[in-house]
């Protein structure tokens, strides 16, 4: 089989180069070792917990066991379905911070500052927050394919969460995505029409409906290099797929680095440990592995106004009847309809600290729930200093990589920790969410000393499954730079990385958002086209950030 372009993977970024290359009329196969997203476990936002639970959806992947958390090993949840991870995730949209994006730019990735990723985010997006928001169209987009909406907050602890905020002396915005991101407000998603908005239907599908598009089910085995140019892919079953153009890797910052090492394409003591042919000696693939950590700090409400009624059998038989007739209720939203982002401390110029909030006490992956009516607030910090790595296992490409997150490896992700538990007690103890506490369930409000929450903090900490950077960007002569800034592998020609791979460092907030707009972007140097006009818009910054912390 042959098209012009082969590309690995068929998740955020991946599906996003491919809608824009069949736009451009270009011919393209999309490697996808899942498959279909049909069924009401992925379509229903409110079955978020399932998905990524499941085999038949996850790819499975699990850290070794972290030192600095106790020896615990975290998942690390990937998508392997058609959609990747956008259709397992939680589906929160946040494209990060405009100084993200600066700082790209410093660490050598020309042509992705603020300026220059902004006109894509507006690209990419049909936003139906303007009513709620009161913004203008200027920072936002209104054709694009991926719908972005709000939840109804129809629980008043959305509204009183936010009220808390603003009683504690941060800002309200009104959208966290536009100028301001500081401050607490409602939370964005990828739902439209009461069902999960995946890439997979914003552009995967609409791709294939062109037939400029198709989809290769399997396993890819390796990228084919001959004379210093990637020519295609093999598959594990041994078909071999011809890019006449090029091939774009986009298979998650886990499966993408195995296989560039699988192809002789890493750190060369590596490869040659494992008997791989070293074609590119680039030790920067597989290092740089960054994702976001966070807690459940859980409180226990007076009355009956959470979620949990409908935590059994006939309460979840309800909720999927409501969805399936009409997509309505509370099936048709995530349940994460209002956010916080703020700084830790006077010093830090933009917020580096997230809170989703779950008018529900329960863990992410609905294993296990508080007794009783309660809510949560995922918090955790953004950028943490830690780094670590994936690796090979084998030189089976079934085999998951050896992943190492070197997890609160750095002594201020403690202090972080430690600030974002302090703050969320001080947030929560304000009027407008005192009136509904009951007690704390998590921590407790027995753990007050640094050693105290250090130990909850090992204990309970999880992943936030925001992995990324693993073959970042850079300029050519940075031999830790696995990609240029038009996204080409250094070292090979005619092959290229388009998924979270790349990033530099995480930005803040959830990674679907910057995953999709990644791809975008490089569908524009995939194709040669001059990139969209920058933007003039600058972001709002408090301006007694270097004094205050709020």
């Amino acid at each position: 089989m042959n098209a012009d372009y082969v590309i690995v993977g068929a998740g955020s970024g991946g599906s996003a180069v491919a809608y824009r290359l069949a736009e451009a009329g270009q011919t393209v196969l999309v490697v996808e070792f899942g498959g279909t997203d049909a069924g009401p476990f992925i379509q229903m936002p409110g079955a978020l917990s399932y998905p990524m639970n499941m085999k038949r959806y996850d790819w499975g992947m699990a850290s070794e066991p972290e030192p600095h958390l106790g020896g615990r090993s975290l998942v690390t949840p990937r998508g392997k379905v058609i959609g990747g991870s956008s259709s397992i995730n939680g589906m929160v949209y946040v494209r990060g911070h405009a100084k993200d994006y600066e700082h790209w730019e410093e660490q050598g990735a020309e042509g992705w500052s603020f300026a220059d990723v902004q006109p894509y985010f507006k690209r990419m997006e049909t936003w139906h927050g303007a009513e709620d928001a009161g913004e203008g169209e200027e920072w936002r987009g209104t054709d694009g394919p991926l719908h972005i909406s709000r939840g109804k907050r129809e629980n008043p602890l959305f509204d009183a969460f936010v009220e808390a905020g603003h009683q504690a002396g941060y800002p309200v915005t009104r959208d966290y995505n536009g100028q301001q991101q500081e401050g607490f407000g409602a939370m964005e998603a990828t739902i439209f029409k009461g069902e999960r908005w995946s890439a997979a239907k914003a552009y995967l599908k609409p791709a294939m409906k062109t037939g400029k598009v198709k989809i290769v089910k399997g396993l890819a085995a390796k990228v084919l290099i001959k004379e210093g140019r990637a020519k295609g892919v093999l598959m594990a079953d041994g078909r071999k797929l011809t890019a006449n153009r090029e091939v774009v890797l986009a298979a998650s910052s886990l499966n993408t680095p195995k296989l560039l090492m699988l192809s002789g394409i890493g750190p060369a003591e590596h490869l040659r440990e494992h008997g791989i042919e070293v074609i590119a000696d680039r030790p920067g693939v597989g290092s740089n592995l960054q994702d976001h950590l966070e807690l459940y700090l859980q409180y226990a409400t007076k009355d009956p106004i959470s979620l949990f009624k409908y935590w059994n059998l006939w309460g979840k038989a309800f909720v999927g009847a409501q969805w399936m007739l009409g997509r309505k209720g509370p099936g048709a939203s995530n349940q994460f309809e209002s956010c916080g982002f703020i700084r830790s401390q006077a010093g830090v110029e933009y917020p580096d600290i997230q809170y989703h909030f779950l008018p529900i006490a329960v863990r992410y992956d609905g294993q296990a729930v508080a007794e009783g009516h309660g809510f949560q607030t995922h918090v955790g910090p953004m950028r943490s200093k830690s780094r670590g790595t994936v690796r090979l296992r084998s030189t089976d490409p079934a085999d998951n990589p050896v992943i190492r997150f070197n997890y609160m490896s750095h002594p201020e992700d403690w202090e972080d920790f430690r600030a974002c538990i302090r703050l969320t007690r001080e947030i929560i103890a304000q009027p407008a969410m005192a009136q509904y506490v009951k007690h704390e369930i998590q921590p407790g409000a027995a753990l007050q000393s640094d050693d105290e929450l250090d130990s909850f903090i090992r204990e309970h900490a999880e992943s936030a499954f925001h992995p990324c950077g693993t073959a970042r960007m850079g300029r050519r002569d940075d031999k830790m730079a696995v990609v240029d800034g038009q996204g080409k592998v250094i070292g090979v020609d005619g092959l290229r990385v388009a998924d979270s791979s790349v990033f530099p460092r995480i930005t803040n907030g959830n990674l679907n958002g910057p995953s999709i707009m990644t791809g975008e972007k490089m569908a524009d140097h995939i194709l040669g086209r001059t990139p969209l006009p920058r933007s003039n818009l600058e972001p709002w910054i408090n301006p007694n950030w270097k004094t205050a912390q709020r």
